[in-house]
């Protein structure tokens, strides 16, 4: 059943409101500094007269509906893999409809992997940028509580990353309440200052924008590196979409979300038409004395719950990398019984965390971590357009003016924004950049590593035909019980089981050979799920089953096998069966094929990787590890 499917029989309230207080996060909260950055950036370059508030109001609005009302909400969310999102799921999406071995095949996982990088460096900032920004808030009513801006930032990121083994669900239920109630004060906050200056209004027109552009090009150009802000949290859009179905965002953001930001915004720049000394917080500013201290607590909230999206969107990235083979076998555990896609990685929590707190404490404001922000979101934009173009035309059958009607207006308008956020790369934009190539250089060399160690471990294990024939000829000792070697595929025999064979001399009553498979789709059917072989004699108590995982779900085996044993598929009692691993031991050699360094970090990253045992969930009194040393 698809995700919209079952928003149609649960309803999609409640789905809607889910997304309110998961999807909408990061973009929800972007009024809090997107505004005050434009009218501070690059030394007050923008200023608070009439043509450039116009001006600005204008791109903010015009930007939100081309990049998120039109191209992720209208279009992107069609891009479903199995009804997940994503730019990992969109990348093995397009590979799928593209021709295998042709260069388009490679690029569509580079440009994946790139993407997913990128979304590593928003990762890191978003939570930094979004707590700062609320809790600066503070400064308003209480000048001196200014001081106290960092600590509390550390406090409450420490709080936040902390409680993360325990689940989203423990808070979860509270999301949506506060971020309907978020919005609302958006919109109340907005629609008061209008209602004092209605001209603001002339703002929703795409001509203020372009006039601004041609009468100053270059502050133009410097604004639209801050502009970009409003829009950050656009690909969550999108790769929650598994979460809730896309009928049920696209209603949200249509009905609540989009008309809240718009008056919000059109509110800030009432005020700065009206007081031009609110730049420094106009956010803030638009509302009473009284309930300046009571907004920077919902403020906070809402950060907290707008960091709390991004950081699951990394875990379920690191995953979906990790089963198609981009990282390491990644420790995870899932912290709901009804939702699969509540997932807690120990791992990548820890090093975003320290990120962050790094972050917190070496820029110290929002304003300075503004200017780090965006290269990682423009590129993210630029990735996901050039994916969905390549599907459209591929799978979909578009015509190339289609693709050119969509794609070159998305493609000047995001190309300046990246172009503009070229410009903060010495002013800490190296930052994001920074994480996305040391995330993508592991990607890669993992990848890389892992074919090359692949082919040594084909020519140590030989061919699994041969070794077949030759124990109905061997006298090898058979013992009672049962065995399960976990192998790479059914062509090569498991290490585990030559040795067992060849130098131990005996063989288990039942042979089952299992391998499982991460397929390109985030799901797999049952009726795909499982696949049995008798490997040529259905009598010589040897067989090989596979079961195919998508690349959200867990790879649990002894609940596959009682499952594939329900269906008559196997006689095998997964609670009784010995489980054989054939451990591989890596080792640097003198060969060409990758670069020392690059050895070093395959090395170490494959040292690091999950237990096998815990990864497949196997039961640790009836597990045995076996192996050899591959050199690499």
């Amino acid at each position: 059943m698809s995700n919209d499917e079952f928003g149609r029989r649960k309803g999609w309230v409640p789905l809607a409101l889910g997304a309110l207080g998961v999807v909408f996060g990061d973009i929800g909260t972007s009024p809090l500094y997107a505004v005050q950055t434009v009218f501070s950036i690059d030394h007050n370059a923008v200023e608070t007269t009439p043509g450039d508030v116009y001006g600005v109001i204008s791109l903010v609005f015009w930007s939100i509906t081309l990049v998120v009302s039109v191209k992720y909400v209208v279009f992107i969310l069609r891009a479903d893999n199995d009804g997940e999102g994503g730019v990992m799921a969109l990348a093995a999406l397009a590979r799928q409809s593209v021709r295998p071995g042709g260069r388009r095949f490679g690029l569509v996982m580079v440009l994946g992997v790139l993407g997913a990088s990128l979304f590593y460096g928003d990762s890191v900032i978003t939570p930094a940028i979004s707590v700062m920004s609320a809790i600066e808030g503070l400064a308003v009513p209480a000048p001196g509580l200014g001081h106290l801006v960092v600590p509390l930032g550390a406090v409450i990121i420490t709080g936040l990353f902390v409680v993360q083994r325990f689940g989203t669900q423990l808070v979860g239920r509270f999301f949506g309440p506060v971020m309907v109630l978020w919005f609302a004060v958006l919109g109340v906050l907005g629609i008061g200052q209008v209602a004092r200056d209605p001209a603001i209004l002339r703002g929703l027109s795409p001509s203020y924008a372009l006039l601004f552009v041609v009468d100053r090009p270059f502050v133009a150009f410097v604004a639209m590196g801050a502009v970009v802000l409003s829009i950050t949290g656009a690909e969550a859009l999108y790769a929650d979409m598994g979460h809730f179905g896309r009928s049920p965002i696209r209603r949200a953001w249509f009905f609540v979300v989009f008309p809240c930001l718009t008056l919000n915004y059109l509110g800030q720049g009432a005020l700065l038409l009206e007081e031009p000394t609110s730049a420094r917080s106009p956010f803030f500013l638009m509302a009473p004395d009284w309930a300046q201290i009571p907004l920077v607590v919902l403020a906070t909230l809402a950060t907290v719950i707008a960091s709390q999206a991004v950081i699951s969107g990394a875990y379920s990235v690191s995953r979906q990398a990790e089963r198609l083979g981009f990282l390491p076998r990644l420790t995870v555990r899932h912290t709901s019984k009804v939702e699969r896609g509540q997932i807690y990685v120990p791992a990548v929590n820890w090093t975003l965390f320290v990120g962050v707190l790094i972050l917190l404490v070496t820029f110290q404001s929002s304003a300075r971590l503004a200017t780090a922000y965006g290269l990682a979101v423009t590129g993210t934009f630029l990735i996901t357009t050039t994916l969905f173009l390549l599907l459209a035309e591929s799978a979909w059958g578009w015509s190339r003016g289609r693709l050119l009607l969509l794609g070159i207006p998305l493609a000047v308008l995001e190309l300046t924004y990246f172009a503009a956020n070229l410009t903060k790369v010495v002013h800490g934009g190296w930052l994001p950049i920074l994480v996305a190539v040391v995330v993508a250089t592991v990607m890669l060399t993992w990848q890389r590593g892992r074919t090359l160690v692949t082919q040594r471990r084909v020519e140590m294990e030989g061919p699994l035909a041969p070794f077949v024939e030759w124990l109905g000829t061997d006298p090898v000792t058979q013992v009672p019980g049962s065995a399960v070697f976990l192998h790479v595929d059914k062509d090569t025999t498991p290490l585990a089981l030559r040795e067992n064979a060849t130098v131990n001399h005996v063989l288990h009553e039942h042979v089952l050979i299992l391998t499982t498979r991460s397929a390109n789709v985030p799901v797999v059917a049952e009726a795909d799920r499982f696949e049995v072989d008798p490997l040529g004699d259905p009598y010589d108590a040897i067989d090989h089953l596979t079961v195919s995982f998508g690349f959200q779900e867990d790879q649990d085996v002894p609940q596959a096998m009682a499952r594939a044993r329900d269906l008559g598929l196997i006689d095998i009692d997964p609670a009784e069966a010995y489980y054989f691993l054939s451990r591989i031991s890596i080792q640097r050699g003198q060969g060409n094929e990758m670069r020392t360094w690059r050895k070093r970090l395959f090395v170490g990253l494959a040292h690091n990787a999950a237990s096998p045992t815990e990864y497949f969930h196997l039961p640790e009194d009836r597990t045995v590890a076996m192996g050899a040393a591959v050199v690499l």
